[in-house]
């Protein structure tokens, strides 16, 4: 068995262990998606993804499924050799929240503040919650990687920023 088949199966095994995962599915050879049931088990299977020591934190990716969908999808893209295990988390459009994991991987930071300011999710437990990528005085609830963004919206008649606070 090779160490990426090692790893996946290993991975398989800690998110079965637990009511945590409502589906495992293997999209590919490599990978491993794990869909979390609860935004609020996110902490806990990257305890046991670390305990394991299966893989580095690769990046956080966000995505807008649409208005019509009323949801956004955080994956959390864990790598170790060739094997890619994501942990998707679905959070309500409206009331988007997820634990920080920048105590457990300090390296998590950056893409916590990115997935902030980007669209708009809560990470509960922010160091350092100022903008990384957009001026400071960016308007208050517009996030430009959500679909319903409007870049017009950002211009008054004569071009400047409108800020709403």
């Amino acid at each position: 068995m090779s160490t990426t088949e090692e790893t996946l199966m290993l991975a398989r095994e800690i998110a079965g262990a637990w009511d945590w995962a409502t589906e495992v599915v293997q999209p590919e050879e490599n990978r491993l998606d794990v869909y979390l049931k609860n935004p609020d088990d996110l902490v806990a299977i990257v305890t046991g993804l670390r305990v394991k020591r299966l893989g580095y934190l690769a990046a956080i990716t966000g995505l807008d499924l649409g208005t019509e969908a009323g949801e956004l999808e955080v994956l959390y893209h864990f790598c170790a050799g060739a094997a890619v295990i994501t942990l998707r988390v679905r959070l309500n459009r409206q009331e988007t929240a997820v634990a920080s994991l920048s105590e457990l991987i300090p390296s998590a930071e950056p893409y916590e503040r990115e997935l902030r300011e980007m669209y708009g999710v809560t990470i509960n437990g922010l160091v350092a919650p100022n903008y990384l990528y957009l001026p400071d005085d960016w308007p208050t609830g517009v996030y430009p990687m959500r679909r319903d963004f409007d870049p017009q919206s950002l211009l008054a008649g004569d071009g400047a920023r409108t800020v709403t606070e």
